[in-house]
């Protein structure tokens, strides 16, 4: 019969052992990478995940559930459901890895976005004039241009058409000139947006905070050249002005 004497010693040496195993083996996992998927993990990485048929799936949550985070760590990595998009924070804020609808970037604010948000429209903060001929006269400039990006080949035939007759600024020259610096970075490449891309700004007019009043496109509405497209933001009507009225203008940007 065994005494309990040496059960005592025996269930001793049975915690000892234990304890130096799970030490080893916290040792071993400190030292080698971990693979899940993989009997080889990269010796540069601590983790390893290899799947051809699941992907890794980062905590998910909005935007309100992001920022009462306590003290988020420098790479600290998040799905937000607001945006739809990862989001990773940098030590000083959060930045997404795609760009988005809303988006405070390039001097403005982010109004359209296409290639998976790689590319789109941004537009000023706010309006360059809110009482500005379209053009110096009513000839035909052949800003007829209309799409993204249209409204940049648009400024530029109406500034190279109409600047010789009048020095006086118009919609097109004013957006042109139009720069701001933001963490010292300057965007100068503003222009005067095409109708497509004024529409595509008014479907976002909530978010940029227009309501109200008729804006110019560089959009030439005739052959004759003596009208041009602008849209009224409170209803959404796209309308040939006379190019001598006076109406808003929002710069916009393309990235």
């Amino acid at each position: 019969m065994i005494s309990n004497r040496v059960i005592k010693h025996i269930n001793i040496m049975k915690y000892f052992c234990t304890l130096f195993i799970t030490i080893f083996c916290i040792s071993i996992a400190q030292s080698q990478s971990v693979g899940i998927g993989t009997n080889t993990p990269e010796a540069s990485a601590q983790l390893d995940v290899s799947s051809t048929t699941k992907g890794f799936l980062p905590p998910r949550m909005d935007s309100t559930a992001r920022n009462a985070i306590v003290a988020p760590a420098t790479g600290l990595t998040i799905y937000n459901t607001s945006i739809n998009a990862v989001q990773v924070y940098n030590g000083s804020k959060w930045y997404a890895t795609v760009h988005f609808i809303g988006e405070a970037y390039g001097g403005g604010v982010v109004f359209y976005v296409y290639d998976n948000g790689q590319h789109g429209l941004i537009a000023a903060t706010a309006d360059q004039s809110a009482d500005i001929r379209w053009s110096a006269s009513s000839t035909n400039t052949r800003a007829k241009a209309d799409g993204v990006g249209a409204g940049a080949k648009n400024s530029l035939l109406v500034i190279t058409n109409q600047t010789a007759v009048d020095a006086n600024p118009f919609a097109a020259t004013v957006c042109s000139d139009y720069a701001v610096t933001v963490g010292g970075v300057t965007y100068g490449d503003w222009y005067l947006p095409s109708k497509y891309e004024l529409n595509l700004l008014f479907v976002q007019r909530t978010i940029i905070g227009i309501y109200t009043s008729y804006y110019w496109s560089s959009t030439e509405a005739n052959s004759a050249g003596t009208t041009a497209f602008s849209i009224d933001f409170s209803s959404g009507a796209q309308v040939m002005d006379i190019k001598s009225f006076n109406n808003h203008i929002r710069a916009v940007r393309a990235f």
